[in-house]
């Protein structure tokens, strides 16, 4: 559904990092130079079959010439991390976006602190590298499975900041685990948090911090992958779309996305979980059910945005800024 334009890509590389993670090296078709990016950001690659996802840019935002994107084969996925595995090849031609970039680095921040959970590092380790190149003071902890889990670990190994960074293994000895208690236990003016990983390692995270008190503002996370939550008590409602005044039913079993798009109106969307933001629509009435992991607790409560591809609707209409 999206209308945006993309970028011709080949592979010029695929390699791999650790079980069940592979590196892609992606070039522009034509070897010019790909649009800049920032720490952080992520592009939309569209996959064979039609699916599209999102992958972090885990290079050097310096690099003008490629960009790298670290994929995780999972079992338990919809289908997109098994597509790169199998399908995507070296050489083969891709369409991907522009890089966008949800997951920025405050760079007024005093101290930055980085947290990894599996596959997770991608854009944690573009942040180190560039907060090393910059200077600045940051501690990294990188929390997987297993040693022979651990994608870039050679990588950090060899780079110059490689004493500011932390493994922690499932495996390892007990005293080598992360204590988010203590290491989040006083949060202080200046010093900002950053977590990326699997939705449990980033409720762990997060949680700890709200408990312990950190504010807000000196969080930021992204959630990789979403779990949207059926409940039984998902009922049908209406949308109506402000422009028109047409009116939308949107059955119990279907999304508003989906019902939209069976009435002829087209939503861009990309991750269809609540995760990237590129569906979000302005709610001009009506109380959004949020089921995102898009917006912040405190964007959620404002009720006045929300994510039609897996949010729903707690009054029995909304009406929709389309």
């Amino acid at each position: 559904m999206s209308n945006l334009p993309t970028i011709s890509v080949r592979v010029a590389r695929k390699q791999q990092e650790a079980v069940d993670i592979c590196t892609y090296e992606l070039v522009a078709v034509d070897g010019g130079p790909l649009p800049a990016f920032s720490a952080g950001s992520h592009v939309d690659v569209h996959l064979p079959g039609g699916l599209t996802r999102q992958y972090s840019l885990c290079n050097d935002p310096t690099e003008s010439h490629r960009y790298l994107i670290g994929v995780l084969r999972d079992p338990a996925s919809r289908g997109g991390s098994v597509a790169m595995h199998d399908q995507v090849q070296e050489g083969q031609f891709l369409q991907i976006s522009a890089p966008n970039n949800h997951f920025p680095i405050a760079h007024d921040a005093s101290r930055h602190l980085l947290l990894a959970g599996g596959i997770g590092v991608t854009p944690i380790l573009c942040m180190a590298e560039r907060l090393a190149n910059t200077g600045a003071d940051f501690e990294m902890h990188y929390c997987t499975r297993s040693p022979e889990r651990t994608a870039f670990h050679q990588r950090i190994a060899g780079a110059a900041f490689a004493s500011r960074v932390h493994f922690h293994f499932d495996d390892g000895a007990p005293e080598q685990k992360l204590d988010l208690a203590v290491l989040l236990s006083t949060p202080a003016d200046g010093v900002h948090l950053y977590v990326c990983g699997p939705k449990g390692f980033m409720d762990a995270v997060l949680n700890t911090a709200w408990e312990k008190g950190w504010p807000e503002a000196q969080l930021h996370y992204e959630f990789f992958a979403g779990t949207v939550t059926k409940s039984d008590s998902d009922a049908s409602f209406e949308v109506q779309l402000a422009s028109s005044g047409k009116i939308v039913v949107v059955p119990s079993d279907k999304t508003v996305v989906q019902a939209l798009a069976d009435a002829g109106i087209d939503v861009q969307v990309s991750c269809e979980q609540g995760v990237c933001g590129t569906c979000l629509t302005r709610v001009i009435e009506g109380i959004p059910d949020h089921k995102d992991m898009y917006l912040t607790p405190e964007e959620q409560a404002a009720n006045d945005q929300f994510t039609p591809c897996c949010s729903r609707s707690k009054s029995p209409r909304l009406v929709l800024d389309l």
